[in-house]
């Protein structure tokens, strides 16, 4: 208990004791020298008081930083601490959940509805340490969430941001239009026409729902706590991250997909420039040029670059020059510091010659280039029916997904690449 507030109980105790003695019309010889010495004290208190609340002024400056940062600490480490082989044997057994799973549960109830149990991003982490002899959990530390839950994404290499959304739509308002300048032409002139402040919505609505079926049997069941542990996590965090990867930059936006960047590049209005030729550095010095122009990049390092491990093949293999071990691809990798190669997030190669795609982003002024909307926790529903014959136990995961950019300047696709 801080000083100061001690000091003011204390004081709240003389006080009422020299109210009951002030009320005796005749107070004896005892009650007199305690009034005398309740006041000093009373006096003396004043001035400690003065002084611990200085003191602890500057006590609280010097934990600011400690202090603003504690809640989301103490957030992330009960997280760490979320069991989903509880969730799995409260789904199986009914057993009742119990300890930080059971305050994480209880607390995404009371955000929003859920058929079956929610489970938060955060405990599809692959954690570290939950395997040694001893089967305490061992979690590291929790970092932001597009790297927390799945730290080989292509999408968070590209500079994807995932927002966290409790329920409804949220959009962003993004200037198209805004102050004018110009200069007085002469001493009476106008210093030009002013022109409408302009703004267009950029959404994300829960619109797509992403499942993600998986079957328990019943020796998983019965495996020791860890094992399920790391079974349970490894296989959601493969299956989400793969599909989250694919629709980020392939979804149809039919049948229930979001619209991704690349399948939708024209909605977005990003650029999409045909190369239709071999990929070289000049090719993509190119277009970080007109990222450069569009006031998106400031230089070469900035921009993020996708590409097939077929273009990289292409690539290294062009020698600048016979005379030199560099190649095309050792050019492109000087200049450009984050190159990300998938085969997920970018269509097979097509036509005669087979052409391939890339993807260009940046982060221009703190914002990112794509936003991908997830809406509450996972929702796992049970079904112990499907494999009753077994003792097998079937588990639905669901989660509400959405995908849309903001500045479509922070995107090329750069397409024809041969």
């Amino acid at each position: 208990m801080l000083e100061s507030v001690k000091i003011q109980r204390r004081q709240s105790e003389i006080r009422q004791s020299l109210a009951e003695l002030v009320a005796k019309p005749e107070p004896t010889e005892d009650e007199t020298r305690s009034m005398d010495t309740l006041d000093k004290e009373y006096r003396a208190n004043e001035t400690r008081y003065r002084a611990a609340l200085i003191a602890e002024d500057e006590e609280r400056r010097d934990a600011k930083g400690e202090l603003e940062t504690r809640s989301d600490r103490e957030w992330s480490e009960l997280m760490g601490r979320f069991e989903m082989r509880q969730v799995a044997l409260a789904l199986d057994e009914g057993r009742k959940l119990d300890g930080p799973t059971a305050e994480i549960v209880e607390e995404l109830r009371e955000r929003g509805g859920y058929r079956g149990v929610p489970v938060p991003w955060e405990a599809l982490e692959v954690r570290a340490g939950e395997t040694i002899a001893s089967g305490t959990p061992d979690p590291i530390q929790t970092r932001p969430i597009i790297d927390r839950l799945f730290p080989d994404s292509v999408a968070s290499r590209m500079g994807a941001q995932m927002i966290s959304i409790d329920h409804g739509e949220i959009e962003w308002p993004v200037v198209t239009q805004g102050a004018s300048v110009g200069w007085q032409a002469s001493e009476t002139g106008a210093v030009g026409s002013p022109q409408a402040f302009q703004t267009t919505d950029k959404a994300l609505a829960p619109d797509q729902t992403l499942g993600v079926q998986m079957k328990i049997t019943r020796k998983t069941l019965k495996q020791s706590g860890s094992a399920l542990e790391q079974a349970v996590r490894r296989d959601m965090n493969s299956a989400m991250a793969v599909e989250m990867d694919r629709v980020v930059f392939l979804g149809s936006g039919s049948s229930g997909e979001p619209l991704g960047v690349i399948a939708g590049a024209a909605t977005y209005g990003i650029t999409d420039t045909d190369l239709g030729a071999a990929p070289t550095w000049s090719a993509f010095r190119s277009a970080v040029v007109r990222f450069m122009l569009a006031n998106a990049a400031g230089s070469p390092s900035a921009v993020r670059l996708m590409l097939r491990p077929e273009v990289w093949d292409a690539m290294d293999a062009s020698y600048i020059d016979a005379g030199t071990a560099v190649t095309e691809w050792d050019r492109l990798a000087k200049n450009v510091s984050t190159i990300a190669m998938t085969t997920n997030g970018l269509a097979t190669p097509t036509g005669t010659p087979a052409a391939s795609k890339a993807l260009l982003t940046t982060n221009a002024g703190g914002v990112a280039p794509i936003f991908v909307g997830k809406w509450g926790a996972v929702d796992l529903i049970r079904d112990p029916f499907t494999d009753a014959a077994s003792g097998g136990l079937r588990i639905t995961a669901l989660a509400t997904l959405d995908v849309t950019v903001a500045r479509p300047k922070q995107l090329e696709v750069v397409s024809g690449i041969q």
